[in-house]
């Protein structure tokens, strides 16, 4: 392979294929022209209407039907599909990769990528699992925009016998999108991303249901009171549906734990306001003021409210 370090500015990468130009496949599109990471950019989509603004945009010199088409001559392949497509695009591209090429996914959950993906790689090609820990709840390619990795977290989960020169290199990729890069195991990754990620999109799209399906609340009232902690609160209910159901269906395990552990606490808080108990009630609410005051100071939102959003239709919220 060639060095994995290259000069700012310079290609390390001749072609990019995306499989999959949707919100994080169209905004690494932007942030690889961005910092000049790669010589072109092709991207799959079985989607006629998804290839054909993707090209429109410019967010790649072509766009195929096929997968196996996509990867032919790239060096870097980025799966930024929903992860129950994973295993059969990686069956369908196995043959097809060039040796040499890395390939890795932006899927929340990676012991499934790594499930999915590896058996399917030729001997010369690396596979490197990764997930940008950024997003906002829109989708499509017209949702990109190259600003959404910055100063966000990529975590990859490599395995033991990974080449340290593809791994150096795929690290620097993410770097130069704007990203710090974490390295852990898929099981660590999943656990986390389980509490941080997972089981808050499990509550909001819950709590989005509930007040639908309460008799003595109406949907106009629900809407119009929303400022009250609804709308912020639920904002991540609009994400991908079809995206959520594979993470949930691929991370049950470590969603479940963690749904355990939530009840748990959800119980404590319930048993304090039954009895009256003030002061644990307001024990628990300052821990996790501090939590999320943490959050704002580790630059990972702003205080500002809306989840930092700008009041504008274009508006970029910040990371899941």
């Amino acid at each position: 392979m060639e060095n994995a370090v290259g000069r700012a500015g310079e290609p390390i990468f001749k072609r990019l294929a995306l499989i999959g130009v949707g919100l994080i496949g169209s905004s690494i599109s932007h942030a690889a022209r961005r910092a000049g990471l790669v010589g072109d950019i092709v991207g799959a989509s079985p989607t006629p209407g998804t290839r054909k603004r993707a090209e429109e945009l410019g967010l790649v010199a072509k766009m195929y039907a096929e997968p196996a088409d996509a990867v032919r001559g790239a060096d870097l392949v980025i799966l930024c599909s929903p992860v129950g497509t994973y295993a059969d695009i990686a069956k369908t591209i196995g043959p097809h990769l060039e040796k040499g090429a890395i390939v890795s996914d932006v899927g929340s959950v990676k012991s499934a990528a790594v499930r999915d993906i590896a058996p399917h790689m030729p001997q010369g090609v690396h596979f490197i699992a990764g997930h940008p820990v950024a997003g906002t709840e829109q989708s499509g390619p017209d949702a990109g925009f190259a600003e959404l990795f910055d100063g966000r977290w990529c975590i990859l989960t490599p395995g033991e016998d990974v080449d340290k020169s593809a791994l150096a290199k795929l690290q620097e990729f993410w770097q130069r999108l704007g990203s710090e890069v974490e390295i852990m195991s898929p099981e660590h990754h999943d656990m986390v991303l389980a509490i941080t990620s997972h089981v808050p999109h499990l509550i909001a799209y819950n709590i989005v249901n509930t007040a639908a399906h309460l008799e003595r609340v109406t949907d106009k009232e629900v809407i119009k009171f929303s400022a009250g902690g609804f709308r912020d609160f639920t904002r991540i209910a609009a994400s991908d549906p079809v995206m959520w159901r594979d993470v949930f269906l691929n991370n049950k395990e470590a969603v479940l734990e963690m749904l355990g552990r939530f009840s748990e606490d959800l119980t404590a808080l319930q048993r304090a306001i039954r009895f009256g108990d003030g002061a644990t009630l307001e024990k628990l609410f300052s821990e996790a003021r501090a939590i999320r005051r943490g959050v704002i100071h580790a630059n990972q939102d702003t205080p500002q409210p809306d989840f930092g959003r700008r009041a504008t239709s274009d508006a970029k919220a910040p990371q899941r």
